[in-house]
């Protein structure tokens, strides 16, 4: 048995998806299509090699749409749903999934974008590191679009700068968390609550660790960034 295998996975799959409704209209993102499949399907993928068992899908915007898709089972996955009538953002809607989520610490990721990191390091790392919360790092040539992290010797997060500050190269939030439950408990229930722009920068200092993946990374939030997951995705095995 693999050290994930009790570890609830959290997607967020909920965003409204507007920048990419130009070629992506009638459905969430996470169903926007790459190599014939629902891009969702990947991220799933990747979960069920690292050994997850534990994935809620906290949907929104045509939610009904990922639950018709994938229903309650994936490739030895067991899929529950937490679906928001309103939007919460990413940590409102972990705040509303908490019932759900079973483990401690919990595994949160971005239902949008994909890195290629080793899942089962990451958890390690982060239980070596006695985080409260982990972030996986991604190394992007333009950090600009994303929003740059900078860590210190020990990994723990000293900036956590939003889309729309400096552009050029730089390590980025890639959208994969380690968080404790305390810290979920914490966040208000039934209002709109972002872990990018509130929680994060709040955590700078109190146990927020940045863990860098040389893995490449793709976000499929704009359409020039959707029009590459084609060649991006070609290399997985499961396409």
């Amino acid at each position: 048995m693999g050290p994930l295998l009790h570890v609830t996975t959290a997607i967020l799959a909920g965003g409204l998806g507007s920048r990419l409704r130009p070629v992506v209209a009638d459905r969430p993102k996470v169903l926007a299509g790459v190599r014939g499949r629902p891009f969702l399907a990947y991220l799933l993928d990747q979960l069920a090699t690292a050994g997850i068992r534990q994935v809620v899908l906290c949907t929104g915007y045509l939610g009904e749409q990922v639950q018709a898709a994938f229903g309650a089972a994936y490739h030895g996955l067991h899929l529950v749903y937490s679906q928001e009538a309103t939007p919460l953002s990413t940590a409102g809607a972990l705040r509303l999934a908490l019932p759900l989520l079973q483990s401690d610490p919990i595994l949160a990721m971005n239902g949008d974008s994909i890195c290629e990191v080793d899942l089962t390091a990451f958890w390690a790392w982060h239980s070596a590191q006695r985080a409260e919360a982990s972030l996986v790092l991604a190394r992007v040539g333009d950090a600009g679009r994303y929003g740059k992290v900078r860590i210190d010797a020990s990994g723990a997060v000293i900036l956590f700068e939003e889309k729309g500050g400096q552009s050029g190269a730089g390590w980025i939030n890639a959208g994969i968390y380690l968080l404790k439950r305390t810290s979920l408990s914490a966040i208000p229930a039934g209002r709109e609550v972002s872990l990018e722009r509130e929680l994060f920068p709040r955590w700078i200092g109190r146990g927020l660790f940045g863990y860098r993946s040389e893995g490449r990374f793709l976000d499929i939030g704009t359409p020039e960034a959707y029009a590459t997951a084609e060649e991006f995705l070609a290399q997985d095995p499961h396409a």
